[in-house]
């Protein structure tokens, strides 16, 4: 079987993702890193009214021909009040976020005033405009402020919030179905690792996917590790294909007499198995169980789940949850090492940024090595069969695009 390319596979993959249907409105406070359904417009705007930028005193420009100038204070405007018109040659004591009284054309901050019983000197010439918030400067009444699509973030809910909305129309969350395939995983917790029998492993995969989808926002179902046998598999495929939008496995891909996820995904629907010029990663299978659930089975080699993960099922989690943009963007970094033998197929790379801002490479880059996962803050992004010289710069996708 020749290897499909990795745009081909992400191509694939997205053209499968079905957006979820249910809406939900909730309130603002609890709808962080859901997805936006429908464009949020401001019924506001914001400032309300011109305001002050400074603690200071509101003036008539025209009124201070020089510095040393004394003024009147005739009123006080603490934010939350409104002042009254500002006759001629008097000043207004403000506070930042309050009104500027009808009248005043600029605001002199206190640092370069000096006040003197009822008068205050004012040791600086302003412009009009000086210190000025204008209504409306940040947003405007019936402008768009968060469109649909948006993944929320705390920026979005405190935006939300600035003009009044309390609650948000939200996607409902991707319900994905978990389990591991292998007779030799085991649990941490379950055996101590001085009594882990030969051949046995704890089930990384476990805890890095089901957090990964947690991340992600997904309502995950853990149906645990699912022993080496086709009646295993597809029970456990067709409990899982009830109530979830997304069944995610891994290990067990491949075609070895004891991989037993592609006949059960064929028994019970359709699955495409594919061989992805992706290192690490390359076996990935594709389909759907029971005609409703999606089904994504990843490589059993944790570096090769986490990467696979990352670069195809994120894109396709977020499609089915509704986001307008799937994919991460990406840096140009400067590469402080050598990279002289890379694989024909196209590589991601553990790196991390180092103090004088190019990349360090992690040392071993082999699949099974999740150290490099935990070392490392992003991935560069190799074409295939492209080395890297020292000095030379790279596309870097820090996990900061990545995770969330």
């Amino acid at each position: 079987m020749s290897m499909l390319s990795f745009d081909d596979a992400l191509t694939q993959l997205l053209a499968g993702a079905k957006p979820v249907d249910g809406i939900e409105s909730l309130p603002t406070m609890d709808v962080l890193a859901r997805v936006l359904a429908s464009p949020q417009v401001s019924a506001i705007a914001v400032p309300s009214l011109d305001n002050s930028s400074m603690d200071g005193y509101a003036v008539r420009s025209i009124d201070i021909a020089a510095k040393g100038t004394h003024l009147t204070v005739a009123q006080r405007i603490p934010a939350g009040s409104v002042g009254h018109t500002l006759a001629a040659g008097t000043a207004a004591r403000i506070f930042t976020g309050a009104p500027v009284p009808a009248g005043a054309d600029a605001i002199v901050m206190q640092e370069l005033c000096q006040q003197q019983n009822d008068d205050v000197v004012i040791d600086h010439v302003p412009s009009k405009g000086e210190w000025i918030r204008r209504a409306g400067e940040d947003i405007e009444s019936g402008s768009i402020i968060i469109r649909a699509g948006e993944r929320l973030s705390p920026q979005h809910l405190g935006l939300a919030a600035s003009v009044g909305i309390a609650r948000l129309p939200v996607f409902r969350r991707l319900r994905v179905a978990l389990f591991s395939t292998g007779n030799e995983l085991v649990m941490p917790g379950e055996v101590a690792p001085q009594d882990l029998p030969p051949g046995a492993i704890y089930n990384s995969n476990r805890f890095l996917l089901k957090a990964l989808l947690q991340q992600l926002g997904c309502e995950v179902g853990d149906f645990g590790i699912i022993p080496d046998s086709l009646t295993a598999t597809r029970e456990a495929l067709r409990q899982a294909a009830t109530g979830h939008d997304l069944i995610l496995s891994s290990g067990g891909v491949s075609v070895g007499e004891e991989d037993h996820v592609k006949p059960a995904v064929e028994a019970e629907g359709e699955l495409s198995l594919w061989k992805i010029a992706l290192k690490p990663g390359k076996p990935l299978a594709f389909g759907r169980v029971a005609g409703r659930a999606a089904f994504i089975g990843l490589p059993g080699n944790p570096v090769s789940s986490f990467v696979t993960f990352l670069m195809l099922v994120r894109p396709f989690i977020l499609k089915c949850q509704g986001a307008a943009r799937l994919t991460p963007r990406s840096l140009k970094l400067r590469a402080d090492f050598d990279w002289l033998k890379p694989d024909r197929r196209r590589e991601f790379l553990r790196a991390r940024i180092n103090e004088a801002g190019g990349l360090d490479l992690f040392a071993n880059q082999s699949s099974g090595v999740l150290t490099s996962a935990a070392w490392a803050d992003g991935l560069i992004d190799n074409p295939g069969a492209e080395a890297i010289r020292n000095g030379s710069f790279v596309t870097f996708l820090p996990f900061s695009e990545l995770l969330y």
